[in-house]
């Protein structure tokens, strides 16, 4: 579960520091008040991808600290594979992110890739946002969302396995069905462009770095002189004393008369704290300016490196990241042309077996989602009737467009799947693109999720708003079955209906503020009379009636 998540310095959050407990936390507050930045802070130290626009305006940097405890047996074998010991059964996750676009990631203390984060946070927590509802209407994402139910991870990789097998005895065949001519033309060049990808060397992820570093650069004068003038003023430098070793005399000055008042103690326990900060602030001044590239020579190295790659992409017309990839498919290329002594029928007859055996794994493929696709209908077409959609049937229609030994095979077999949908009693079933409201597709979502959840064991489940276009009885059966979800495992939730807060086991709200021309957001845990009141908002607006009060306290009730 999510124990602890800290973020400093993200859009409007200057900083939060924010406890999470067990059961259904609802996170609510007026609209653009921040809460969907706390799912974005969240997202980040999962791995996910973020803007640099998200790191709060005048601030350098952005910082995103989660603590996630009593976690399953195996995120902590997966953390150990990663190199990351567990400490006393918990992770600590941080991720720093920089106004160039650099970030700095670490688990327990370790230092980390993104990769890791994103390995980790996978099996840590599984996030439905404002837009996955929509993700139901798109058909060519069906499949995807069946195949996780039926838990066909290893049919799917062996089928997999024989698919880019048939690929590479393919291109063999091809190769040897070419020209003399062209045979020797294509000999002739790919060594030369072998050679020339090898020694380019690049790697994906590789421009985006040059062109951080670049950046960094450019403007290296800037950042150390910034960065040197910042010292000074903590450290003084040799003829003066800075603000870090006047605030530890500020510390003792105030430790004298601690002892005998209590405003003077609590005054000493923030100088001291001031200190500290000022102390550690000094140490990161120093390390970046320790770290820090700048030279004209290390730009010009730089620039002449982006514009290799940038000619590469143009020349061989793949992004930088597919070089790699690419260089593999040359010297693939270049294996079978070196091959072509291979007897051509002997070939036809080892491809006709394989494509044979081929389009019988994408027929054992298409009988396991069968049988999945109905088990699925019938456990989602259940869940919609507790979500106040009584008449409502759903199906995950499975179309095997293989005919008589004839296929085009995909890396997911021969199958296409969509899901349809009948709301109201009396209608066919149709698309869910042509069929669903929004408030139906929030309540297929809630239903998949339930029914997907089963595989999800341990992990924290977050909903980002799934509350959209629904009310009334519907946002009642939506309460319980959250509620339901939140019996087996950690819930967080966005919301604005007082059906959802009011079942909450804990409930957090989120406001924004003015202070001095700048908005700051603040996270508070509400006890009892504070949800009450909030409840009361939610229900009836800004102006808070006895009414809505007496209504928010039966509700709780």
């Amino acid at each position: 579960m999510l124990r602890n998540l800290y973020i400093e310095n993200i859009a409007v959050i200057q900083q939060a520091d924010i406890d999470f407990s067990i059961g259904l936390t609802v996170l609510s507050g007026e609209t653009g008040a921040g809460k969907s930045i706390i799912i974005d802070a969240l997202s980040a130290i999962l791995g996910g991808r973020v803007s640099r626009d998200l790191i709060r305006t005048g601030q350098s940097k952005a910082c995103v600290v989660g603590t996630f405890a009593d976690l399953p047996e195996q995120v902590l074998e997966l953390a150990r594979e990663q190199g990351f010991e567990p400490e006393e059964g918990q992770l600590l996750i941080r991720r720093e992110m920089f106004a160039d676009g650099r970030n700095q990631c670490r688990i327990n203390g370790r230092p980390a890739s993104l990769s890791n984060l994103k390995a980790l946070g996978e099996k840590l927590v599984s996030i439905y946002g404002q837009h996955d509802g929509q993700h139901l209407l798109n058909e060519q994402l069906h499949l995807d969302y069946l195949d996780a139910f039926a838990d066909l991870e290893q049919p799917l990789e062996d089928y997999l396995r024989q698919y880019e097998a048939l690929l590479q005895l393919n291109r063999r065949m091809k190769a040897l069905s070419m020209s003399t001519a062209e045979k020797e033309r294509r000999r002739a060049a790919l060594p030369g462009r072998i050679e020339e990808l090898k020694k380019a060397n690049v790697k994906p992820g590789e421009q985006d770095e040059l062109l951080s570093l670049r950046l960094r650069l450019q403007n290296g004068e800037k950042i150390t002189e910034g960065l040197a003038e910042a010292a000074v003023c903590l450290d003084g430098g040799e003829q003066s004393e800075g603000a870090a070793d006047l605030l530890a005399q500020a510390v003792k000055s105030l430790s004298r008369g601690a002892r005998y008042s209590a405003a003077a103690e609590e005054l000493e326990k923030r100088m001291r704290e001031l200190a500290a900060l000022a102390a550690d602030l000094s140490g990161d001044l120093a390390d970046q300016l320790s770290r820090l590239e700048f030279s004209p020579e290390k730009l010009e190295q730089t620039e002449r490196r982006l514009d290799q790659i940038a000619k590469l992409c143009v020349k061989y017309a793949v992004p930088a990241d597919g070089l790699e990839e690419h260089l593999a498919s040359l010297e693939q290329e270049l294996d079978a042309l070196d091959n072509l002594d291979d007897n051509l029928d002997e070939l036809k007859a080892q491809y006709a077996e394989m494509r044979a055996a081929l389009y019988e794994q994408a027929g054992a493929l298409h009988n396991l989602r069968c049988q999945a696709a109905e088990r699925l209908s019938q456990a989602i077409e259940k869940e919609l009737h507790d979500l106040d959609l009584k008449n409502a049937r759903f199906r995950a229609e499975v179309e095997d467009l293989r005919s008589e030994n004839q296929a085009r095979f995909t890396k997911k077999g021969t199958d296409n799947v969509r899901f349809l949908l009948s709301a109201n009693a009396g209608e066919d079933l149709k698309p869910l693109s042509k069929v669903a409201s929004g408030g139906e597709l929030s309540r297929i979502m809630l239903a998949m999720k339930t029914v997907l959840s089963a595989g999800e064991q341990g992990m924290a489940a977050v909903f980002d708003e799934v509350d959209a276009g629904v009310s009334g009885r519907a946002a009642q059966r939506v309460a319980e079955k959250l509620q339901a979800m939140a019996k087996t495992r950690q819930v967080l939730c966005i919301t604005h209906l007082p059906q959802i807060a009011a079942v909450a086991d804990g409930h957090l709200l989120i406001a924004k503020t003015e202070r001095e021309g700048r908005t700051y957001t603040e996270v508070t845990p509400l006890d009892r009379e504070g949800r009450k009141r909030e409840i009361a908002r939610i229900i009836g607006g800004a102006v808070i009636t006895e009414t809505t009060l007496a209504s928010a306290e039966e509700m709780l009730k």
